[in-house]
C-alpha cells in the first residue's frame, strides 16, 4: 500500500504536523495537487476527480444566479423606496448608497471568517442562508399592505412609512447585505482554489475562470435587468422580490451539488492578529535598540511549510525594512520560539508587507465605485423620466437600462481576449497581452469619458424644449462606457489582489478589492449631501426631487473631474508598485 503525507490542522502558530494517510495504488503523485488542497474526505486533492472545470461550472452557475438576484434588488431599490416607501429621490438614493456600502464593506468580515476559522466554502453556504433569510422578508414587505405606507389619494399628502415599516424593510436589507458580506469575497476566491497555481496548465485555466466568472456576473445581470426587472413591472414588486428570492435558493443548492468535487482549503488563522504581532514586536523591538542589517539572520521555521498552517513560506524582500525587526531573534538563547507576540517568522512580516504593497492600489482605484454608484441611482433616476416607450405597446423597465453596461462585457472581454490579447503579448512580451495594474489602469481611463458624457447628454436633456420627451436611450452611451471601464477594472482587480495575495489572506485581499465599492458608494452618499448643502433645496439646488428642476449635469461633471485626477494618482502608484513575485 503506498502513503501519502497529509498535513493536520494545527492552531495558528504551532508547528506542522504530518501524519500518514493511505492513498489509493492507482494514485500517481503526479495526480495529487501541489499546494495544500485537500478533498470533501480531508485527502491531499486528486487533480483527476476534483478541481479544474469538473468544479468550476458549479461555482460559476452559482456566481450567475446570486448575481441575477443581487442584481433585480439594487436595480428596483431606488423606486421601491421612491413609490412605495414615499421617500424623496436624494434621500432614497442616499439610503441605496449606504446600504451598498455597507453590504461590500462587510466583506472583510467574510473573508476575515473564512481565512481565519470557517473556510471559504463554509462561509459561503452559512451566509447564503442568511442572504435568503433576508430575501423572504424583503419579499414580505413587498407583499404585506401594512408593511408599506397606503397609497397616495388625491385629496390628502403622500403618508410617510411608520418607524416599525421602515424598521422592517431596513432589517431584511441588513440581512441581505451581511449574507452578502460572506457570499460575494470568497465565491472568486474558492474558485481559484480549484487550480493549482504549481500546474501550468492548471494554472492557465485559473485566468480563463476568472473571466468566465466575470461573465456569469454579467449573466445574472442580464437576466435580472431585463426579464425579472419586466415581470417586476408588470406584476409588482411582490413578484419583483419573490422571483430572486426563489433564483436565490437555487444558487444554494447548485454549490452543494458540487461538494464532492471542489478542493478544499484549510483555515489559516487569524491574519488580522499576524499583522498585529508583527507591529507590535516590532515597536518593541525597536525601543529596545534592535537593529536589522545584511548580518542579523531573520527568524524562520525549519519546517518545509510556513508556520501558518497550509501556507508556503515567503522570501524575505528589503521592502519596509523596519517590519524585519519583528524576526529578529534578539536573545541567541530563547526557547520561546512559538510565541508570535515575542519573534515573529519572516513569512508572517511578509505578509504584513504584501497587504502594505497593496494597499496604496487598492485606494488608488476607489474613484471608479464612485461613478458605478450612479448606475443605482441617479442612472436609474433619470431613466424613470425619459420617453421608455419601444414600439407601441411595450415600455421599457427603468432598471433595464443598466443592461448595456451588462452587454459592454459581452463584447468587450471576448474580443479582447481572442484578438487583442495575442497581438499585445508580440507586443509586451507578457502573457495576458497587458499587466493587471495596466488593465486596470485602462478602465479608469475609460471611466472618464463615461462621467463626461453623462454630464453632457444630461445638459441636452435638462435644457432642451421637451425634456421627458426624449427617448431614454439618449442615456445608453453613459452605461456602455461605464460598462467596458468596470469590464477592464474588475477583471484586472480578481487578477491583481489573487496574484499578489500570500496564502494566508486571498480571501481578505479579495474582500478588500470589493470593499471599494462599498466606500465608492459611501463617498456618494457624503457627496451627494456636501453639494445639496453647498448649493441647497431651492430653485438653485443641484439635486432636488424634480431631476427637470436640478442641475445633475454639474454634479457628472465633478465626478469626472474626480475621476481625472484619480487617474493621474493611480497611475503614480502603479509605476512605483514592486511585486515580490518580479525577478
Amino acid at each position: 500500500m503506498k502513503y501519502q503525507l497529509l498535513l493536520h490542522s494545527t492552531d495558528p502558530g504551532s508547528e506542522p504536523v504530518y501524519s500518514s494517510l493511505p492513498a489509493s495504488s492507482s494514485t500517481s503523485s503526479m495526480d495529487l495537487v501541489t499546494n495544500g488542497s485537500v478533498d470533501f474526505r480531508g485527502r491531499v486533492a486528486n487533480k483527476k476527480k476534483t478541481g479544474g472545470w469538473k468544479a468550476s461550472p458549479f461555482i460559476i452557475a452559482n456566481e450567475a444566479a446570486e448575481r441575477l438576484s443581487a442584481f433585480t434588488v439594487s436595480a428596483s431599490l431606488v423606486l421601491y423606496l421612491t413609490k412605495e416607501m414615499k421617500e424623496s429621490l436624494p434621500d432614497a438614493a442616499t439610503h441605496v448608497s449606504d446600504w451598498v456600502g455597507a453590504t461590500y464593506l462587510l466583506m472583510l468580515l467574510g473573508a476575515f471568517l473564512a481565512d481565519a476559522y470557517l473556510g471559504r466554502y463554509l462561509t459561503v453556504i452559512l451566509s447564503s442562508a442568511v442572504y435568503l433569510v433576508g430575501m423572504v422578508m424583503l419579499t414580505v414587505s413587498a407583499s404585506v399592505n401594512t408593511l408599506r405606507p397606503p397609497p397616495c389619494t388625491a385629496t390628502s399628502n403622500c403618508p410617510s412609512a411608520t418607524q416599525g415599516q421602515t424598521a422592517f424593510l431596513y432589517s431584511a436589507l441588513a440581512l441581505v447585505a451581511l449574507g452578502t458580506g460572506g457570499v460575494k469575497p470568497n465565491v472568486p476566491s474558492f474558485g481559484a482554489d480549484q487550480h493549482d497555481e504549481n500546474d501550468e496548465k492548471e494554472l492557465s485555466y485559473k485566468y480563463t475562470f476568472f473571466n468566465f466568472f466575470f461573465l456569469s456576473i454579467k449573466v445574472g445581470a442580464l437576466l435580472g435587468l431585463t426579464i425579472m426587472v419586466y415581470i417586476e413591472q408588470e406584476k409588482g414588486y411582490a413578484w419583483g422580490f419573490g422571483l430572486p428570492t426563489g433564483i436565490m435558493f437555487a444558487s444554494v443548492l447548485i454549490l452543494a451539488a458540487g461538494f464532492p468535487r471542489y478542493r478544499y482549503k484549510k483555515p489559516m488563522g487569524s491574519v488580522f492578529t499576524r499583522f498585529v504581532q508583527v507591529i507590535v514586536v516590532s515597536v518593541r523591538n525597536h525601543f529596545k535598540g534592535v537593529e536589522v542589517s545584511p548580518e542579523v539572520k531573520l527568524y524562520e521555521v525549519a519546517t518545509e511549510e510556513s508556520d501558518i498552517v497550509g501556507a508556503r513560506k515567503l522570501s524575505h524582500t528589503p521592502q519596509y525594512g523596519f517590519l524585519d525587526k519583528a524576526a529578529v531573534m534578539e536573545d541567541p538563547e530563547l526557547t520561546d520560539v512559538n510565541d508570535r507576540w515575542k519573534l515573529c517568522t519572516v513569512t508572517q512580516v511578509e505578509e504584513l508587507k504584501t497587504f502594505l504593497r497593496v494597499f496604496p492600489v487598492w485606494a488608488s482605484t476607489i474613484a471608479l465605485s464612485l461613478s458605478l454608484a450612479q448606475q443605482s441611482t441617479f442612472f436609474l433616476a433619470q431613466s424613470k423620466i425619459l420617453d421608455r416607450h419601444l414600439g407601441s405597446n411595450f415600455v421599457i423597465p427603468p432598471g433595464s437600462m443598466q443592461v448595456f453596461a451588462v452587454v459592454n462585457a459581452f463584447i468587450t472581454v471576448p474580443i479582447y481576449e481572442r484578438f487583442v490579447v495575442p497581438v499585445l503579448q508580440k507586443r509586451t512580451n507578457h502573457h495576458r497581452g497587458l499587466t493587471s495594474l495596466q488593465r486596470m489602469g485602462l478602465g479608469l481611463f475609460i471611466s472618464i469619458f463615461a462621467l463626461a458624457s453623462a454630464a453632457a447628454i444630461e445638459h441636452m436633456r435638462r435644457t432642451h424644449s421637451n425634456p421627458e420627451g426624449l427617448s431614454v436611450f439618449w442615456l445608453v452611451p453613459q452605461f456602455f462606457i461605464l460598462g467596458g471601464a468596470e469590464s477592464f477594472t474588475y477583471v484586472g482587480q480578481l487578477e491583481f489582489f489573487y496574484d499578489e495575495a500570500t496564502d494566508g489572506m486571498k480571501s481578505v485581499c479579495g474582500a478588500l478589492f470589493l470593499s471599494e465599492i462599498g466606500i465608492g458608494s459611501w463617498v456618494n452618499s457624503a457627496l451627494v449631501k456636501i453639494v445639496e448643502r453647498a448649493t441647497g433645496t431651492g430653485e438653485n439646488g443641484w439635486l432636488r426631487d424634480d431631476l427637470n428642476e436640478s442641475k445633475l449635469d454639474y454634479y457628472y461633471s465633478i465626478l469626472a473631474a474626480i475621476s481625472a485626477v484619480n487617474l493621474f494618482i493611480y497611475v503614480w502608484v502603479a509605476r512605483r508598485y514592486t511585486s515580490p513575485h518580479q525577478g
